[in-house]
């Protein structure tokens, strides 16, 4: 396996998007981009590429906007564009695809997006869905209408009082504030991720990880997930594109399972024809972090495979 790590300009017109592939050493059977959550970076997925790559797939991903290496420097990590931040990270999702598209035709394409990561995936295929032979939406969930507008509306409160590059402890409270609550005695105000404690002291100790997310960030990830669990741009998705949905029972991003049933009943009733769910008993939100990692990891191998010989 060969890893390269790149740079490619953003579409916000200023920045380097920091980028990585995974390359097996046989002729690849399929490529795999993978879209990465909120305050981490794409780094952070290397034993999966790895993984992957040894199964034949390219693994490419990039660090969003306000994110590990992409980020210009500290002050710029979770704060995503002065513009229409959400439109450019599409925009540089889509840069991602097409170079790696270029120099891997011919092959099936699959997109991953694991939870803000899943939202703007879910948004990708909604816009690109046929440029791609299936999408993995990890430790996702469908969120509150309401509450996603009355979010919105804090943050451009703050942002005219505050300004767009505020931390606000107000908009961590209403969004993450109550994760750790079914955790008996947490040690950290990170429990919620995983079982696994040393992924867990990894992650709090982890200056690219350990950081809050701008009222600009917080804004625009919430516009993401409002714009891609609209009704109209989920009947834009291709119907026989698959899907695969997975996520830890015990994960409060997907309402402990709950959410996560919602945003498949929604692809269903869009008339999707390939909708797939897999939810693992007792994992928390990082299923690619969490004990029994190997069995998250097989499992999205298993489908993906599936996919490509049919």
């Amino acid at each position: 396996m060969e890893k390269n790590e790149f740079t490619y300009s953003s579409a916000d017109g200023r920045s380097r998007v920091h980028a990585i592939e995974w390359v097996p050493m046989a002729a690849p059977v399929g490529v795999l981009q993978i879209v990465h959550g909120m305050q981490e970076y794409i780094g952070r997925y290397d034993r999966f590429a790895r993984f992957m790559a040894e199964n034949g797939f390219v693994v490419t991903g990039c660090d969003l906007l306000g994110h590990g290496l992409t980020a210009a420097d500290k002050d710029d990590l979770g704060y995503f564009a002065d513009e229409d931040g959400n439109e450019c990270l599409i925009g540089d999702i889509r840069k991602l695809h097409l170079l790696a598209r270029s120099k891997y035709p011919g092959i099936p394409y699959f997109i991953f997006g694991y939870s803000m990561g899943s939202f703007l995936a879910m948004q990708y295929i909604e816009m690109y869905g046929k440029d791609v032979s299936g999408a993995v939406l990890m430790s996702t969930g469908k969120q509150s209408v309401s509450g996603l507008k009355f979010a919105m509306g804090v943050c451009r409160t703050l942002a005219k009082t505050r300004g767009w590059r505020h931390k606000s402890k107000l908009l961590y409270g209403i969004s993450m504030g109550k994760y750790n609550e079914r955790i008996e005695n947490p040690r950290t105000r990170v429990d919620w991720l995983t079982r696994d404690e040393a992924v867990v002291d990894a992650y709090v100790n982890d200056p690219l990880v350990n950081f809050k997310l701008t009222v600009n960030g917080f804004y625009n990830m919430f516009r993401s997930i409002e714009l891609c669990q609209s009704d109209v741009n989920i009947r834009r998705i291709p119907k026989k594109l698959p899907v695969l949905l997975t996520s830890g029972e015990e994960d409060p991003v997907g309402s402990y399972g709950k959410g996560v049933e919602a945003a498949r009943w929604q692809l269903i009733k869009a008339d999707m024809e390939d909708v797939t769910i897999k939810l693992y008993s007792g994992y928390r939100h990082e299923i690619l972090n969490e004990l029994g990692y190997d069995k998250v990891e097989a499992d999205i191998l298993g489908w993906i495979m599936e996919k490509v010989e049919k």
